[in-house]
């Protein structure tokens, strides 16, 4: 018998038990859709952040932190992170001055910046917003980032005034929907805690917003945020009554993976030791080391449900195969071998499969994206400052766009029909075994 033939034998049996076939592709089509939106959404989601990582962290810089950090490896590898979850507690501190010592460490260093961080407070009308402001030379600081340090409107002075402010998108249109919270021109009051004093007390100075940064749409860590407020250094440094940098930007000659080892440890060296230095390559390399462990777990749970799909694939075969024992006696007894028995109950598995698997695999693509759109479409707010009444602002932090790979595509298919067949050996064994006189006595 023809192949053909038997496929086509085995679709007619298919078709006859319409309702029962359809249940049981239901379960295919179930576990397929979960595989394919889980993947799609994780596989996206890393192509996000890894994009925005690059512009945060542009791949010709590292940033150095002070501190040890937990992870930090030899060369830099995983250096640095650490210090973003819990540093060491040895209280080495970084001073503005201390970018001679990095740009001495490494002759493929370029230059390198020092970065004043501070939450503070900045005022509209009845809100007040807790924000990151970033004391920065702007003339450096445009330099290393020219592609994310540029104003949609406004201007960037590269020798600004003290009360010059250049301000995020997110702080100037942040709902997205043409409510302006602070304009080019507009004074802003920037607050500061000062801890320091005895007692406490607020500091406020008024600034006057010069530019408005485009969007970035990057995580920001040194580099230019959607939501960050940025000062001249020298401002920085009389307002908030310190000379004790944050964190370091350094710009090497080259972006390759051995320059930015051999900087790395060349920076760390110079400290001895009590500074982090990360790279957006380490950065990258980690992730995807962790969204590799995190799809396997993600399909592991998705393939219980192919489990349960592919018992019930074998109960309704077993079931089948009861029913059509007359059916089967009479086909061997008319001469139909063994083999082609076998092949026509796992041709039907194999139809099952292969309909459940583009079916799950249609299904997951749409779940993913509506997934996907429900995250990046507003469903996710992130709440930057605390107000009178309770201020949030669309965070805007990624815009996720699910990937179907080619592995996955394949993987879905191979898998869906893998499972229909290897659950429907038994009953198709069962049913090649069966005696033409014994299965023409069946009642």
């Amino acid at each position: 018998m023809r192949a053909t033939d038997v496929f086509g034998y085995s679709f007619s049996a298919i078709k006859l038990r319409k309702l029962r076939a359809g249940l049981t592709t239901l379960g295919v089509v179930i576990g397929i859709a979960a595989i394919v939106a889980l993947l799609s959404i994780t596989q996206g989601l890393q192509n996000t952040i890894a994009m925005q990582l690059e512009q945060g962290l542009a791949t010709d810089t590292v940033v150095v932190t002070p501190g040890r950090s937990i992870l930090s490896g030899a060369g830099g590898q995983g250096a640095g992170i650490g210090a973003t979850i819990g540093g060491d507690t040895s209280g080495f501190k970084l001073f503005i001055n201390d970018t001679a010592t990095v740009n001495a460490a490494s002759t493929e260093i370029e230059d390198s910046i020092a970065i004043i961080q501070r939450v503070i407070y900045v005022h509209s009308e009845n809100r007040t917003f807790a924000i990151n402001v970033n004391g920065v030379d702007f003339a450096k600081y445009a330099e290393f980032y020219g592609s994310t340090f540029v104003a949609e409107s406004g201007s960037i002075s590269l020798k600004p005034e003290n009360d010059t402010v250049v301000i995020g998108r997110r702080l100037h249109d942040p709902w997205k929907n043409g409510t302006l919270l602070f304009n080019v021109n507009d004074a802003i009051d920037i607050t500061w805690a000062n801890a320091t004093a005895r007692p406490p007390k607020n500091e406020t100075y008024t600034g006057y917003v010069a530019a408005v940064l485009k969007e970035v749409g990057g995580f920001s860590f040194g580099g230019p945020s959607d939501t960050g407020v940025y000062i001249p250094l020298s401002q920085a440094q009389a307002f908030f009554g310190t000379d004790e940098c944050s964190m370091m930007i350094v710009k090497l000659k080259s972006s390759d993976k051995t320059t930015i080892e051999s900087v790395s440890e060349a920076i760390e060296d110079a400290f001895n030791g009590e500074v982090s230095v990360i790279s957006s390559t380490a950065v990258l390399d980690i992730l995807s080391s962790v969204f590799s462990v995190i799809s396997l777990f993600l399909v592991g749970i998705a393939a219980i449900s192919l489990l349960v799909a592919g018992i019930g694939i074998m109960n309704i075969m077993i079931v089948s195969l009861i029913e059509r024992t007359r059916e089967i006696g009479i086909l061997k007894a008319l001469g139909m071998k063994s083999r082609t028995v076998l092949m026509i109950f796992l041709s039907e598995s194999v139809i099952i499969g292969l309909i459940g698997a583009v079916l799950g695999t249609v299904l997951g693509w749409g779940l993913a994206n509506a997934v996907a759109v429900v995250l990046s479409g507003g469903g996710l707010f992130q709440n930057i400052g605390s107000a009178q009444p309770a201020t949030r602002i669309q965070s805007g932090l990624m815009t996720i766009t699910p990937v179907l790979t080619p592995t996955v595509l394949a993987g879905a298919l191979i898998f869906g029909i893998g499972v229909s067949v290897i659950f429907a050996l038994y009953p198709a064994w069962r049913a090649s075994k069966l005696k033409p006189v014994e299965a023409l006595r069946y009642e």
